[in-house]
């Protein structure tokens, strides 16, 4: 019987499983398990944050109408293919460093996909190009291990794709305790795997937070560069803007971290 699959896919310590997979354990055609499927679904016993892909909901989570995005995140990238890390806040919370908590789950892949909305739990999809090149570290759930990327890695994008992180504002906040996991020389990895205007801009917000001992690296990297003059804020007019000579940043919004 289905329920019967669900309980040994649990069993085995599995929380996630494909229409694919469950037709190889069921002997019986795929409308009768599409069927069983729907009726598991109706009774709050999976949930599927994708097409053909369900996640064993045990009783603590069906008020949530899904497991958190960590704990399925891992098996569904696994499942369609795709190289992804976690980011941005997502991974600043795991660093310890959310300023707030996040309310989307935000993951790094190398293409455009929609957003996920399972139950309570929403997913975020945001494309970085080289993402398989960014460094990322594991961090055990309870279902499995999540990839997210380093502190030094998750800062850089968070200057990169502040619009998709409250703003300038909540970056320096959120970069204002992040710098306590930061390693100073390996900004300058990341930097080689960015634009150089993202380390432009990560080096003045880092300067913004008073860490000379954080980004007195990265500005040895930006001056050895060359870089042109860029705008702190790229959406906003230079006009007027104070030009900070180290980042060679035009200074055209102003931040305030929450420190």
């Amino acid at each position: 019987m289905f329920s019967d699959v669900l309980t040994t896919l649990a069993s085995e310590g599995r929380s996630c499983f494909s229409f694919e997979e469950l037709k190889k354990r069921v002997d019986s055609s795929p409308e009768a398990l599409k069927s069983a499927l729907r009726r598991s679904l109706k009774r709050g016993e999976i949930a599927m944050p994708h097409r053909g892909f369900y996640v064993i909901l045990p009783p603590e989570y069906r008020s949530m109408g899904c497991r958190p995005a960590e704990q399925f995140i891992p098996d569904l990238m696994a499942h369609l293919g795709e190289v992804y890390y976690a980011g941005l806040l997502s991974a600043a919370e795991y660093h310890g460093a959310a300023h707030h908590r996040p309310q989307v789950f935000q993951v790094m892949v190398a293409k455009p996909r929609r957003s996920i909305k399972c139950g309570r739990v929403k997913v975020d999809f945001i494309v970085r190009k080289n993402v398989g090149a960014v460094p990322t570290q594991p961090r055990n759930t309870p279902a499995g291990i999540l990839k997210l990327s380093t502190p030094e890695a998750t800062a850089f994008d968070l200057v990169g794709y502040f619009k998709h992180c409250g703003w300038l504002d909540n970056v320096a906040t959120v970069l204002s305790e992040l710098v306590e996991k930061i390693v100073p020389e390996k900004l300058v990895e990341i930097a080689e795997l960015s634009p150089i205007a993202w380390a432009q801009r990560l080096g003045y917000l880092l300067e913004i937070v008073d860490r000379p001992d954080i980004w007195q690296p990265l500005a040895r990297f930006v001056e050895g560069k060359k870089p042109v003059r860029t705008p702190l804020l790229s959406s906003a007019t230079i006009k007027g803007a104070k030009l900070n000579s180290r980042w060679l940043v035009f200074v055209n919004a102003e931040v305030e971290a929450e420190i």
